[in-house]
């Protein structure tokens, strides 16, 4: 079986976002980010998640939960880190974690009991019902689709209310346990696999009239780790197959929701491969890099207008993966405060420190100073755009503001900056009051910083007292 993939230099997708995913690249099993842009990766917990955590993004982007070590679940803030621990589930459950879609309810399982959880209000509203699991909201947030034991013992597919009236059957199941149930974005469409692990078939079902369609999927009939697009017309999976050496390996497929079209994009060396889409549903992220069956170690992106397969992550165990909703980045950010120049501001957590005025990552930096001169800002700011080593170009754009109540002007770069300042731009502004550093008086403040984080970084910036 032969890998059609193309291992080179990072090449971004074509759509930004961040990928979550769960690995063990930092000595410990963590929740980690990979920025689509520039091909970086952030370490988002410290020794909380476990080889079968699964990050879960809120369809705001702002938020990740998942179940960690000793399957307790956590919330955590994507810009700023913060945690939250919700609750500690059964041990052999399936955590299953869905989002409302307004961002602020959980719906999962424990003991018999659905559980809506509130991250708003840290409430918490549970509902008897036994044998439950894959409980997620309905996108007009009234109602919850979930699994659970008919009268007969079968495993069948509902709807009710959140408050648990109104309960329907949906499906007329005959025989195996329904796995891996996904609503549709749209609300319309359910899938779900069945019976098991050794034969998996998957299915979708038209909620509206009750129809089932049956995707033919693999040779083996192995089908695993359905997903939605969003868009809610195709569902990408992982189809076993065995090569003729002797090996399995995995195809990445996408179908109809009704079981046409059914094609294959890509394999993995891998036995299975969980796949996420990318927020325009454009491209597809999966795993591969299984040494001997056992985890993968490689992350890989398939673009369907250039079908072949770029490597993103190499090296440590990946067992996880899910792209963010929408392309904005929210990146986890650190506070830097400096008692001597006077200043407090957020920047990206993942940038270095150089030394005490400059930190730098692979997507940008920022560097501080102080200014002794001029009057007027307006002199000042066309001093900095104008020098004669002209390190913002030939045509800057001086953009006169106000922060923190103070006057300041921003200065952005023309088309024909030195490439070797990384798309400087600056940001000058009075001081509230002159700051004295090493015997000197400065009036002015000066931040640099590249042209896509200095706006950012200025929202956060505070003067100290």
């Amino acid at each position: 079986m032969n890998l059609f993939y193309k291992k080179c230099h990072y090449i971004p997708p074509s759509n930004k976002g961040l990928i979550a995913y769960t690995s063990d690249r930092g000595g410990s099993y963590d929740i980690w980010l990979f920025n689509t842009i520039y091909g970086s990766n952030i370490q988002l917990t410290k020794g909380l998640a476990d080889t079968f955590s699964i990050p879960r993004w809120s369809p705001n982007n702002r938020k990740i939960a998942f179940v960690g070590k000793n399957r307790i679940l956590y919330v955590v803030t994507v810009d700023s880190g913060s945690l939250a621990s919700i609750d500690q589930l059964e041990e052999g459950s399936g955590f299953s974690l869905f989002w409302s879609s307004d961002s602020k309810r959980i719906a999962y399982t424990k003991q018999d009991t659905i559980i809506l959880y509130n991250v708003k209000s840290h409430t918490a509203q549970s509902i008897n019902q036994t044998g439950a699991s894959d409980v997620q909201f309905f996108p007009n947030g009234l109602e919850l689709l979930f699994q659970a034991i008919d009268t007969s013992g079968i495993s069948q597919l509902y709807r009710m209310k959140i408050d648990g009236s109104d309960k329907q059957q949906i499906t007329e199941n005959k025989e195996g346990l329904l796995n891996n149930v996904r609503l549709s974005p749209d609300g319309t469409f359910a899938l779900y696999t069945t019976p098991g692990v050794s034969i998996s078939i998957i299915y979708t079902v038209e909620l509206a009239t009750g129809r089932v369609f049956e995707v033919k999927g693999g040779p083996l009939a192995k089908n695993y780790y359905p997903e939605w697009s969003p868009n809610s017309m195709s569902i990408a999976y992982s189809a076993t197959a065995f090569d003729d050496g002797g090996g399995y390996y995995s195809q990445i497929r996408t179908v109809g929701r009704r079981g046409e079209q059914d094609r294959v994009w890509a394999t993995s060396n891998c036995f299975a491969t969980p796949v996420t889409w990318s927020p325009n549903g454009r491209e597809i992220a999966f795993l591969a890099g299984c040494k001997e069956q056992e985890f993968a170690h490689e992350m890989w992106v398939l673009d369907f207008n250039h079908p072949i397969p770029t490597l993103l992550i190499a090296g440590a165990r990946i067992m996880s993966l899910q792209w963010s909703p929408s392309p904005t980045l929210k990146l986890p950010r650190k506070t830097y405060s400096n008692p001597t120049y006077k200043v407090s501001f957020k920047y990206p957590s993942h940038w270095q420190k150089i030394n005490d005025e400059r930190y730098e990552g692979a997507d940008g930096f920022f560097q501080i100073s102080a200014i002794s001169a001029g009057e007027t800002i307006d002199e000042v700011c066309h001093g900095e755009a104008f020098q004669l080593l002209m390190p913002y170009g030939s045509m800057p754009r001086i953009a006169k503001t106000n922060i923190q109540k103070q006057e300041a002007c921003y200065i952005f770069p023309s088309a024909d900056q030195p490439l070797e300042m990384n798309s400087q731009a600056a940001l000058i502004i009075r001081y509230p009051k002159p700051v004295e550093i090493q015997g000197t008086t400065y009036n002015y403040f000066i931040l640099w910083a590249d042209q896509q984080h200095i706006n950012g970084i200025t929202r956060t910036l505070i003067f100290l007292n």
